[in-house]
């Protein structure tokens, strides 16, 4: 189960600023810093796609409103990019000092200068992303027609309308990003970059990506977003980013410390599914820091990933592979290979002769067909004896030996009640 919580920090400049952490179960894998495009705020559908994407995949992330944005206190026409710049350095400390300091830093257009920016002032960072973001942070100006831009330098701020809502600008923003040169910092970031852009993106053209990618020193990497908008409002878009984020992160994170070695007082551990974007039906799936998809096929599903019923068959295969291992092993067994192809059938005619219902209707049912390869210089009673124990693998003895499921609502599991539903 994931946890979302209220994350509120103090900005550079004193303001109280509103931010969303969002947790795996369980230790994540890592923590990432998301900022968001300029003008918008924590809750846009691309952070919030994202963030829980990479949730999914076993990431922490925090997204927060920059100052005078969405529940953020201060005012807007305050602030300019290095404020940004800024508040980003403070949300990382506050991060460090709650939870653990980000290594990830991931940001989405202005936000994604921003991140470039901020990086060297981050030791623990080893990785940055960037999504439609531009070289040139002055980029921005492009926004303001030259009405506008003469009444903000008369004024000092004036409001502007952008993207149907209405903002007070201030001159120091004007300023400020005119004043941004995001070249020699890139050339000394010393960190795994990620560049991520639309070969269409209306707002942020491509060729910022290419000007952001020549500029930096490897390790550096260019994905393009194909067909996505400059906000990625396709849930498809979003997923497909958590996902090229969260393999290529890992590469430039620690090694996760192994697993100890001791036996479990259970033969299993909490195995967390739920749903997510990318298919009506699909599902994410979570055991420890391994992470999955389920689907159903094309015409039910959209075959985003295997089946239940292909994962309890993979269950069984591989506690069935593992269990002749060790038992060779044990043995000292010149078995050199082991595979096991699985087939679940219903109502199969032979079936029901063999269970006494044969001629029942209905008659229902269930198997499942294991067949198994051992590969090495074994005799025939050898081969038995392996049969035998395959039959013993903890998943076949769950399967078949009595196994009961007790359902409970959430609320109920909280407050420790664990009996099972009328």
């Amino acid at each position: 189960m994931t946890r979302s919580e209220k994350f509120t920090f103090t900005g550079s400049d004193g303001h109280d600023l509103a931010g969303r952490l969002d947790l795996p179960e369980g230790e994540p894998r890592a923590v990432a810093l998301f900022a968001h495009c300029f003008t918008c705020s924590k809750d846009v559908v691309a952070a919030s796609r994202i963030s829980r994407g990479l949730v999914e995949r076993g990431y922490g992330v925090l997204r927060f409103d920059f100052t005078g944005l969405g529940g953020s206190d201060g005012e807007f026409a305050n602030t300019s990019f290095t404020s940004n710049v800024d508040d980003l350095v403070a949300a990382a400390a506050a991060l460090e000092t709650r939870h653990r300091a980000p290594q990830l830093l991931v940001g989405h257009s202005l936000g994604g200068a921003a991140v470039i920016a901020a990086a060297s002032r981050l030791p623990a960072v080893t990785a940055v992303a960037t999504i439609g973001a531009p070289f040139d942070p002055g980029h921005v100006l492009g926004l303001f027609d030259e009405d506008a831009r003469a009444r903000i330098e008369r004024d000092g701020a004036a409001e502007v309308v952008l993207a149907g809502r209405t903002f007070t600008i201030g001159a120091q923003l004007l300023e400020d990003v005119s004043a941004q040169r995001l070249g020699p910092v890139l050339g000394d970031l010393k960190r795994a970059l990620l560049v991520l852009h639309s070969p269409i993106d209306q707002q942020v053209g491509v060729d910022n990506a290419r000007q952001i990618y020549d500029a930096a020193r490897h390790p550096k990497s260019f994905v393009t977003l194909d067909d996505a908008d400059h906000l990625l409002t396709r849930p498809r878009d979003a997923e497909y980013v958590a996902d090229l984020l969260s393999v290529w992160a890992a590469r430039y994170l620690p090694e996760p410390a192994p697993a100890t070695a001791e036996e479990p007082d259970e033969p299993g551990g909490t195995v967390l599914v739920e749903e997510t974007a990318g298919g009506w039906l699909a599902q994410s799936v979570q055991a420890g820091r391994h992470t999955w998809r389920a689907d159903e096929p094309v015409g039910v599903g959209d075959d985003t990933g295997p089946t239940p019923y292909d994962l309890l068959l993979s269950a069984l295969g591989a506690c069935t592979s593992m269990t002749l291992r060790m038992y060779a092993r044990r043995k000292k067994l010149a078995l050199e290979h082991v595979s096991v192809r699985l087939t679940h059938r219903r109502n199969h005619p032979d079936d029901c002769a063999a269970v006494g219902r044969e001629g029942e209707d209905p008659c229902r049912v269930e198997g499942i067909h294991r067949v198994i390869t051992l590969v090495g210089d074994l005799d025939d009673d050898a081969r038995r004896r392996l049969l035998e124990i395959a039959d013993r693998c903890p998943v076949h003895r769950t399967i078949t030996e009595g196994l009961t499921i007790t359902s409970v609502l959430a609320e109920q599991a909280q407050l420790g009640r664990s009996q099972p539903m009328d």
